[in-house]
């Protein structure tokens, strides 16, 4: 499980694409959760970052989960683009790891 916090922006893209890159790396498949919940801002490049890392995931037999409350901007940012269509999103962590037991 990686935890996002703070904005997702420009000057947060490269770190956090370096530590998932870790991360989806030490798996095999990859099965990764992503706690959204504390992210306060998200532009184009960290959805872009959000779109690259579910290819890549997808790519290797993985699943990407996204944790992202109900009512928060990176709701209504998948919303807008549709991409609640692509990714699997749960409200609570406890849910997106019950989730991943089910599956």
């Amino acid at each position: 499980m990686v935890e996002i916090s703070g904005e997702l922006d420009m000057t947060a893209v490269p770190r956090v694409r370096a530590e998932l890159e870790t991360v989806i790396d030490g798996m095999r498949p990859p099965c990764l959760t992503l706690d959204l919940t504390r992210t306060t801002f998200c532009d184009s490049l960290g959805l872009g970052l959000l779109v690259h890392t579910y290819n890549t995931v997808r790519q290797m037999g993985g699943r990407v989960v996204l944790v992202v409350p109900p009512d928060g901007m990176i709701t209504r940012l998948l919303t807008i683009t549709n991409l609640d269509h692509h990714f699997e999103v749960h409200p609570t962590l406890d849910d997106a790891l019950a989730g991943f037991q089910a599956a």
